[in-house]
């Protein structure tokens, strides 16, 4: 796109910097911004467990909402359909006193989960099972199950069923963990996809499969793994009370320590769920009580640090306690000295713990000897894996989007709109729109020129603001995209048109654009967090905007009316400031995406709507679409026309911008 240069007027004013929130330091760079803000998110979020739970009746009020929550963040609700698990039986292997059973199950149509299978070679009745389920232990095609053969060899020699599930990224059949840690794939977030959603249905289905076993008690099943399998116990054991014990190795901390210490840099997105309802993160476990639950660790494991786990400890024993005069009789936390590793002592524990609470055996117990097997032998597919599996595309079906029926009759289209906005309010952005105790507003004096302001502690954006000419008492908020950001002398044309009028321009650089913004490199600290924190960069820049139309567009003495506007995707953030600002006059949009897919990126929006029913949301306030995809708006153009409004909605098509004049980007 041509770019026009600013005319004089434009360049004296962009010369003058007026500081509005603070009068003699200098401001904190973006990256210290950001960092504070982090920490004191996951600090505070933390601090509301328990929040309002005095005694046992409190929380088992709050358990079942909590539990519903919880499964809709893990992409599990409504629950999916228990489909046929094809259970099969490749081979088996036979020792002195335990057999191998290589096997594998569909927890849905074609997701096929790999397995070995350790049980005595002579069984008398049913047997208490132990689901293990595996860290990651890169062991190619032999599955990572392999790496830990040893927990159930020794469950088998020890009077146990064990069954020792591939995890998804690193099994016979890999598919893959590191979405948004390694592959920028950021519309997980948008879809509200994890894959500790996939691990966590696996081990349900694990346990439906168990259960179904003529040498299994069904009432007598515990679950343990370590590292990613610590997190996934957690996961199983918090959504499934057939688990009736659960030991955890090295298998979470808390959100001061996942986000405020930057300990999210050394996990994939195995190990979160999508934090919609910004819980802390502690309730995941809590959700186990007032089951037995040992949580082990070692003491100088570097993913896992123990300020987290003593903080852990604490907040558990505080709800055992409403439950048992004795809390250690069902919770008790293990610590060994040494770094991230499967050590025999955490083992030994984690034996011990299980053969109390399933067989009343509370004695030392002994690992001794055990076998190594080959990992080829133990492959449940030597040969040709299957041609159906869906475990490599996974994140593409796992979870069911259900957008709001589209709206076909002009009457449904209120009932649509309401129940949109129900979601996005509760499912996306919760609390983007309330500016309860924020900064007090910035008056628009004349001629204020450029600002920082602060729109929450300790975030700042700038402001760039030209009042209107021939008492013109409109205004135009544009949102910065990262071209004008970086090089606000130099107007795009949809700019200068927008102003032809001499309506007001007030300008605002969201946070992490332009000159505010800062390092974000694999594997995406920033990015990652916000979404442990029940955010995303973009819902947090749709914040910014939020609170500069409220707190500084309308203290401007001169205009009373305004409209928004914006590039690309802050095009899209203004389109969405709209939405949740009923008094913006209009919205004007240049080169909009096409989808949430590829951003915004907001979390779970994709369950409710896409970019052009969004906009069609709008309806009756006037809306310009300048795009090269005309065609892509027909749902938009269509709500339009429902609410008979049609003359108020405009597409106007551009050419194809190339890529040294598309709108710059965040």
């Amino acid at each position: 796109m041509r770019m026009t240069m600013i005319f004089p007027v434009w360049l004296s004013l962009l010369s003058i910097a007026v500081a509005v929130d603070r009068q003699d330091s200098p401001p904190p760079t973006p990256d210290a911004q950001i960092a504070a803000y982090l920490k004191r998110l996951a600090i505070e979020m933390d601090a509301r467990f328990l929040q309002g739970v005095k005694t046992r009746e409190d929380w088992e009020k709050l358990r079942p909402i909590l539990k519903r929550q919880y499964l809709e963040m893990l992409g599990l609700w409504p629950v999916p359909e228990k489909t046929p698990l094809h259970a099969t039986v490749t081979g088996t292997l036979e020792f002195d006193d335990f057999v191998v059973e290589k096997l594998h199950f569909q927890s849905r149509p074609h997701l096929y989960v790999t397995a070995n299978l350790y049980r005595p070679k002579k069984v008398q009745g049913r047997l208490p099972a132990v689901l293990y389920l595996c860290g990651h232990s890169n062991r190619g095609r032999d599955g990572n199950k392999t790496a830990y053969q040893h927990h159930g060899i020794w469950f088998a020699k020890h009077g146990y069923v064990c069954l020792m599930l591939d995890s998804l990224q690193l099994g016979e059949i890999a598919g893959i963990h590191h979405g948004t840690y390694r592959y920028n794939r950021w519309w997980w977030q948008s879809v509200g996809y994890t894959p500790a959603g996939v691990e966590c249905w696996n081990a349900i289905r694990a346990i439906d499969y168990l259960q179904t076993r003529p040498d299994v008690d069904p009432e007598r099943i515990a679950v343990t793994g370590r590292s990613g399998g610590g997190a996934a116990t957690f996961w199983v054991a918090a959504a499934d009370e057939r688990v009736r014990v659960a030991v955890p190795v090295s298998g979470m901390s808390d959100l001061e320590d996942y986000v405020g210490n930057r300990v999210v840099n050394g996990h994939c997105d195995c190990m979160f769920l999508v934090n919609t309802y910004r819980w802390p993160w502690t309730y995941i476990a809590a959700l186990v009580v007032p089951r037995p639950l040992l949580f082990l660790n070692s003491g100088r494991d570097r993913i896992f640090p123990m300020d987290g786990n003593e903080r852990i400890r604490q907040r558990l024993e505080r709800l055992y306690r409403l439950y048992t005069d004795r809390p250690a009789e069902s919770f008790d936390v293990g610590t060994v000295p040494g770094p991230h590793r499967d050590q025999l002592t955490l083992r030994l524990m984690a034996y011990r713990w299980i053969n109390k609470h399933l067989k009343g055996d509370n004695s030392p117990v002994r690992e001794g000897e055990l076998p190594q097997i080959p990992g080829k032998e133990l492959r449940v597919f030597p040969d040709e894996l299957p041609g159906d599996a869906i475990n490599v595309r996974v994140d593409e079906v796992f979870v069911t989007a259900r957008p709001v029926p589209f709206p076909r009759k002009p009457e449904e289209v209120a009932t649509w709109r309401t129940e949109c906005l129900h979601r996005l309010r509760r499912l996306t952005f919760r609390d983007a729109w309330q500016l309860d105790d924020r900064p007090a507003p910035v008056v628009l004096t004349e001629p204020l020129v450029r600002a920082r302001v602060t729109t929450e502690s300790p975030i700042e954006v700038e402001i760039t603001y030209v009042p209107p000419k021939r008492n013109n008492r409109h205004g135009w908020l544009v949102v910065a995209d990262g071209e004008l950001a970086n090089a606000p002398q130099n107007r795009p044309e949809w700019l200068r048109e927008l102003e032809a009028d001499g309506s007001a321009v007030l300008v605002v650089t969201p946070r992490g654009i332009g000159p505010l913004a800062w390092q974000d490199p694999p594997p995406y600290y920033v990015r990652r967090s916000l979404a442990l924190l029940g955010r995303t960069v973009d819902s947090t820049r749709l914040f910014d905007v939020i609170c500069v139309l409220d707190r500084v567009a309308k203290s401007s003495p001169s205009v009373s009316r305004w409209s928004l506007a914006g590039a690309g995707e802050s095009g899209v953030l203004a389109a969405y400031t709209a939405l949740f600002r009923p008094e913006v006059e209009g919205v004007y949009l240049y080169e909009p995406p096409l989808s949430h897919r590829t951003g915004p990126i907001f979390l779970n929006v994709l369950r409710t709507v896409d970019i052009p029913q969004a906009l069609g949301l709008l309806a009756p306030r006037p809306l310009t679409i300048a795009t090269s995809h005309p065609e892509a708006f027909g749902d938009t153009v269509a709500i339009y026309q429902l609410v008979g409004q049609e003359n108020r909605v405009r597409i106007v098509k551009i050419r194809q911008p190339s890529t040294s004049d598309s709108p710059g980007g965040s």
